[in-house]
């Protein structure tokens, strides 16, 4: 077992969040709720990268179309009509399309953030997966309004900043993904017990 202090968790700054110039901000507000970095680089994805980073599982890609199903139901829009289709398993497919595209249009930061309960708190931080639901404070929830509805008319991903692992396992499985046998680096923070 770990000490609590070293629980790791994967983040990574979406195409946004680097074009918005908020990728100092954002490390800043994981240091100051006394989360280290422990591993930072920025770089330009190739598509195998990205393309391996997101489930290619029948479940997953059709929970994608339900979830603009979802969506489509809610606000009265016509799935029929933008996606020839009403059946979420032929919708998630573009659904994930479009998010494969929107993370190859610009450079990613990727980081290994450290610390007590990492997981649960950088999503904390980070605020809901969808920005306008993400209470003022958050990250999302200062720095964005998209919505997935506003996405699927568009033909695009929901624009939200920042992706974090959802759970420990997962941050395991990424931190091995996108950091491979990369550096991570031990130091204490100021302050910390010798």
């Amino acid at each position: 077992m770990k000490h609590p202090k070293e629980e790791q968790t994967y983040v990574m700054i979406k195409p946004d969040g680097v074009r918005k110039g908020l990728v100092g901000e954002i490390i800043r507000r994981f240091e100051q709720r006394d989360l280290k970095i422990v591993a930072l680089e920025m770089f330009q994805p190739t598509y195998h990268e990205i393309d391996n980073h997101y489930p290619k599982n029948e479940e997953w890609i059709t929970r994608l179309g339900q979830k603009t199903m979802n969506t489509y139901e809610k606000y009265g829009y016509d799935a029929m009509a933008d996606f020839g289709t009403i059946e979420p398993h032929k919708i998630g497919p573009d659904i994930r399309k479009w998010l494969v595209d929107y993370m190859m249009s610009a450079p990613l930061v990727k980081m290994i953030v450290q610390g007590v309960h990492a997981v649960d708190v950088v999503r904390k931080i980070a605020g809901d997966t969808m920005p306008y639901k993400a209470d003022m404070g958050t990250i999302r929830g200062d720095f964005s309004i998209d919505s997935p509805a506003l996405a699927n008319k568009e033909k695009r991903a929901v624009m939200n900043i920042i992706h974090c692992s959802e759970t420990p396992e997962e941050a395991e499985h990424e931190i091995k993904h996108w950091f491979n046998n990369a550096i991570v680096h031990k130091y204490k923070r100021f302050g910390e017990e010798e």
